[in-house]
C-alpha cells in the first residue's frame, strides 16, 4: 500500500525581496499536494514578507517571525515548527525544478524505504545541471556532499540534533556526515534533477569561502580521521582538484565539465539504489 508522505519545505529568509514570493510560488505548483511550506524569517524590514502574505493566502504556508543567529539557527527554528514526514530546505530565490518534483520523489520513497533522498541540481547563473554521485562513500564524503537543496532527510534525522551554527559555513556539510556515519542513515540517489540554484549564496564569497575549506578540514578528520583525510587530500590535489573546481565554476566550461562527469557515473554503471549496499566502494 502506497504511503501518504507529507513533505515540509523549509524557507528561511532575510530580506529576500521578490525572491521569497518566487520560491514559495514553484512549491505551490506542484502537482503533488501533501506538503507544508514553513517560511522562517530572520525579521525582514523590507516587506517580503508582507507582499507574501498579500500574494498568497494558503493556510499550506506558516510564516514564522523570529530573530535568529544566521541560516543554520533558523534552519534549526524552523525545523521544530514543522510536522512533515521528510524536509526540504530552499533559500530564497531557489526553486523546485519543475512542478513534478514532488510527485517523483513520492514514487521514489513508496518504492524503497530510505533515510535520505537525494537528486541533481540545476544552477541557474551557470545554466547547467550539477549531477550529483549516484553513491555515498567515503570519498564522495570528502570531496562534495549533494548540497542541501536536493536531499529530502526523514524528520527522525533532525530529533536527536539539528545542524552546528558554529560551523557558520558548513553545518550542513557536517550534518550530512553526521547522519551517514553515526546514525548509519540509508541514503538513495533519485536521477533527477531536484531544485534551481540560484548562486551566490552565502558560502561563495571569498571570505566564506576560506571560512569553508577551514571548517571542512576539520569535519572531515572528526569524522574519518587524520590519516584518511590526508590521503583523500592528496588524491585530489594529483587529480587537478582545483583545476576541475574553476571548470565546474565557469559559465564557459561548466556545462562541458559537468556532461562529462555525468558521462564518467553511466561509465560505472551504477544503478541509484541503498548506498549502504555498496560499502565494497569505500
Amino acid at each position: 500500500m502506497e504511503q501518504q508522505i507529507k513533505y515540509s519545505v523549509i524557507v528561511v529568509c532575510l530580506n529576500a525581496g521578490r525572491r521569497l514570493c518566487d520560491t514559495v510560488k514553484s512549491i505551490l505548483e506542484q502537482s503533488y499536494r501533501n506538503f507544508e511550506v514553513v517560511v522562517k524569517d530572520g525579521g525582514s524590514s523590507d516587506g517580503s514578507v508582507e507582499a507574501l502574505s498579500s500574494v498568497y493566502q494558503d493556510s499550506r504556508i506558516h510564516v514564522h517571525r523570529q530573530k535568529d543567529n544566521g541560516i543554520y539557527d533558523a534552519m534549526n527554528q524552523a525545523v521544530k515548527l514543522a510536522a512533515g514526514d521528510y524536509f526540504l530546505f530552499l533559500n530564497a530565490g531557489d526553486s523546485f525544478y519543475d512542478t513534478q518534483v514532488l510527485e517523483r520523489i513520492t514514487v521514489e520513497i513508496n518504492k524503497r524505504k530510505a533515510d535520505i533522498y537525494y537528486g541533481n541540481l540545476y544552477h541557474k547563473a551557470l545554466d547547467t545541471i550539477i549531477y550529483a554521485a549516484p553513491q555515498i562513500n567515503d570519498f564522495t564524503c570528502y570531496r562534495n556532499v549533494p548540497c542541501h537543496q536536493t536531499c529530502f532527510y526523514h524528520r527522525t534525522l533532525f530529533d536527536e540534533r539539528g545542524y552546528l551554527p558554529d560551523y557558520t559555513v558548513r553545518a550542513d556539510y557536517e550534518h550530512f556526515l553526521w547522519c551517514y556515519y553515526i546514525k548509519k542513515a540509508r541514503i538513495v540517489y533519485v536521477p533527477e534533477v531536484v531544485a534551481s540554484y540560484e548562486g551566490g549564496g552565502y558560502s561563495e564569497t571569498a571570505q566564506n569561502k576560506k571560512r569553508s575549506a577551514r571548517q571542512h578540514r576539520e569535519i572531515v578528520v572528526h569524522y574519518m580521521g587524520r590519516r584518511k583525510a590526508d590521503y583523500y587530500r592528496l588524491v585530489m590535489l594529483l587529480t587537478l582538484a582545483p583545476l576541475r573546481s574553476a571548470a565546474a565554476g565557469s559559465p564557459r566550461l561548466s556545462g562541458m565539465y559537468n556532461g562529462v562527469k555525468t558521462a564518467l557515473y553511466k561509465l560505472k554503471k551504477i544503478k541509484p539504489k541503498n548506498n549502504r549496499d555498496m560499502e565494497g566502494f569505500r
